[in-house]
């Protein structure tokens, strides 16, 4: 790498590291004038809020800011680059746009190996400790998820549980259904207007229930009653499909999971699989934003840095607001999932081209 290359790829990663730091002060004066009375009621000492609650609010924060500090810094400090006219000497060397970008690439590089290892390992299991924290002491009056329906789970290749709604407040499932099968055939049913789950004797409690035993010769045994106590080889826990959940899971951890739900047949793991693309897409995004910046900053114009800054603020909250949409539309059930989590950078990554090509020419 020449001088140059060092030069610029210190300003790329100063100017980042030095913008993100700028956005945590920020968003935690602000958490911090929202939440000083629930810190203050919680009887928690100083150290034990900044352990317990701030640092994983700046990693969890530090890694959401990530593409909008590395945008507005690659922004500033390209911009300044060509109103002092530097740029305009490194291609009076006859050093190719191409060329230029050599300590950008490497730059975003780098920024995508660490946002790869926060968003995979690190911050799941910082957003664990962060939202227990803030179950306990900030929203305690929070809900859990209210209600699932329609569940159906496959507990091994011959047994299938379905279940209309499950309301985890009230740790009650309604319209119960558990059969098995041999083959196509159906062998057992049992089935009960309300089951829930009682700890103390953990066994499910089954209410107006009817048990029906299929016999080749036609001869089915069945019997109901008001209640009756049995074992299933599920949990409450394997019913609840949670955003919170997901991101409290590091990739391998979600990876098994989902495994897991699917052979057991449960049929909507979208939040997963979103959480799951989302780890990669977002550090992906490193070397499209930087491509976009650059592009946009390297040449001197009317209005300098301002006009810069207006354009790439206006493309980044574009870009957060797919990302968004995105993960909205690929959490829906039946959705692609993989499609709407990287759609932000197939359009960004198209326009980064664009923009690529008409700076280069």
């Amino acid at each position: 790498m020449r001088i140059l290359d060092w030069y610029l790829l210190k300003r790329y990663l100063v100017s980042f590291f030095f913008t993100l730091l700028v956005f945590i002060p920020i968003a935690i004066a602000i958490d911090v004038s929202e939440k000083i009375d629930k810190f203050l009621s919680s009887g928690l000492s100083f150290f034990e809020v900044v352990d317990q609650y701030y640092i994983p609010f700046v990693i969890y924060y530090s890694n959401t800011f990530l593409p909008l500090a590395l945008f507005i810094s690659v922004i500033m400090f390209t911009s300044k680059l060509a109103g002092n006219t530097e740029i305009v000497a490194i291609n009076s060397s006859q050093i190719s746009f191409t060329r230029f970008l050599l300590p950008y690439l490497i730059g975003s590089s780098i920024v995508f190996v660490y946002a790869l290892g926060m968003n995979h390992f690190i911050v799941p299991r910082s957003q664990k400790q962060f939202l227990k924290f803030e179950k306990d002491y900030i929203k305690t009056n929070r809900k859990t998820q209210k209600t699932v329906n329609n569940i159906s789970l496959q507990l091994d290749d011959s047994s299938f549980v379905f279940i209309r709604r499950f309301d985890f407040k009230r740790g009650t499932g309604y319209n119960f259904s558990y059969e098995t099968h041999d083959g196509l055939d159906l062998t057992y049913k049992l089935t009960a207007a309300n089951i829930s789950y009682k700890p103390e004797d953990s066994v499910y409690r089954l209410s107006r229930y009817t048990k029906r035993v299929v016999r080749p010769n036609g001869d089915d045994y069945i019997e109901s009653g008001s209640s009756l106590d049995t074992i299933f080889s599920f949990t409450n826990e394997d019913l609840e499909v949670s955003e919170s959940k997901a991101k409290e899971m590091t990739t391998p951890e979600v990876n098994e999971f989902i495994e897991a739900a699917k052979s057991r047949g449960v049929k909507n793991l979208n939040i997963y699989y979103v959480e799951r693309y989302k780890r990669t897409s977002l550090p992906v995004s490193a070397f499209i934003l930087t491509l976009i910046a650059v592009s946009l900053a390297s040449r001197k114009k009317r209005g300098g840095l301002g006009v810069n800054l207006a354009i790439g603020i206006t493309l980044m909250f574009t870009y957060v607001f797919l990302m968004k949409v995105g993960e909205v539309l690929g959490s829906v059930a039946g959705s692609s999932a993989l499609l709407y989590v990287w759609l932000p950078n197939i359009v960004f990554g198209t326009l980064s081209i664009y923009l690529y090509y008409r700076a280069k020419n």
